[in-house]
């Protein structure tokens, strides 16, 4: 059998875990396509897994290859599969992890097209931040223009694509973010942008009907003090936001779930400039490993991708 690379993760812990293997080429089972891998986007929960902080909630058996969004060429396809054929330039979300191999399997409901204008690496920096923005924006419910909305992680990946939506509804937007990033944040339509490393959010915010946490920490713990009375922080950072959430207070975990036909939609608007996608760097593949800590200790500003061919 044919073997590729994967950047695979071989016990919890640091940086040191995580070690580029080769593996069996997979093969497409019914209702899947086998992607040819050309980029990847750097998410945190790559760094959360490595360390085990969600290893209750994602349990793994170890070892087992890191990476959860991709961008490339469909190279063969399975069984019962219509609507994407050999050839096609595609991206999505697994649903799971597995996208730092040169193939990978992919369930073809998770997939969408990549538009003609797109490449892969800026194509690979969408699955996972863009439609998580959305779905966690309006996870607690649907989000009416006037409502007052708190981004904490705005100039990220995914607070940069909620700061949009929740601009395009018509809601308030506040949102968190260092003094340096702050004319990028304001530039895609947040109302107030508090520099979280000169300023306290709360001596800015209150009466928040919606808090995005994109950070976790301490930063949800404070964030309970700034909501309106029937207020509700969704949180993608912190598993345990349920059974720590203050009496009296509402908190949810979020999860993102595939959904191609957004994604599409999306990406979509990406390509006709009615919506920016911010790509702060790409990296070789042998360089992920240190990527990957990157994202876990700096701030960051947009996406980091991982471009397969250099």
């Amino acid at each position: 059998m044919n073997t590729i690379r994967a950047l695979q993760l071989a016990a919890y812990g640091g940086p040191e875990t995580i070690r580029t293997s080769s593996v069996d080429a997979p093969v497409p089972e019914a209702g899947q396509v086998l992607v040819r891998v050309h980029a990847a986007g750097i998410n945190g929960l790559d760094w959360k897994v490595r360390e085990g902080y969600v290893r209750d909630v994602f349990p793994l058996q170890l070892p087992t290859t890191l990476g959860i969004e991709l961008a490339g060429v469909v190279e063969a396809v399975g069984p019962g599969v219509t609507r994407l054929r050999q050839g096609d330039r595609v991206m999505g979300s697994l649903g799971r992890l597995g996208a730092y191999a040169d193939l990978v399997a992919v369930d073809e409901a998770n997939l969408s097209l990549v538009p003609q204008s797109l490449g892969f690496v800026e194509a690979a920096a969408l699955p996972v931040a863009s439609v998580a923005a959305w779905q966690s924006l309006h996870f607690a419910g649907p989000l009416r223009a006037g409502q007052r909305v708190l981004i904490q992680g705005a100039a990220g990946g995914l607070g940069g694509f909620a700061v949009q939506f929740a601009h395009q509804a018509g809601a308030e937007v506040f949102a968190t973010a260092l003094e340096d990033h702050r004319n990028y944040v304001r530039g895609l339509g947040a109302d107030h942008v508090i520099a979280y490393d000169q300023e306290q959010f709360e001596d800015r915010a209150s009466d928040i009907d919606l808090v995005l946490d994109y950070v976790g920490g301490e930063v949800l713990s404070r964030s309970w003090s700034v909501l309106a009375d029937d207020g509700v922080i969704v949180s993608t950072a912190s598993p345990a936001i349920a059974s720590n959430t203050p009496t009296g207070r509402r908190g949810l975990w979020f999860v993102n779930t595939p959904d191609a036909t957004r994604l599409h939609a999306i990406a979509e608007d990406v390509a006709a400039g009615r919506l920016q996608s911010k790509v702060a760097a790409v990296v070789r593949f042998d360089d992920l490993p240190a990527a990957i800590e990157r994202n876990r200790t700096q701030p960051q500003l947009g996406k980091v991708v991982v471009d397969f061919s250099i």
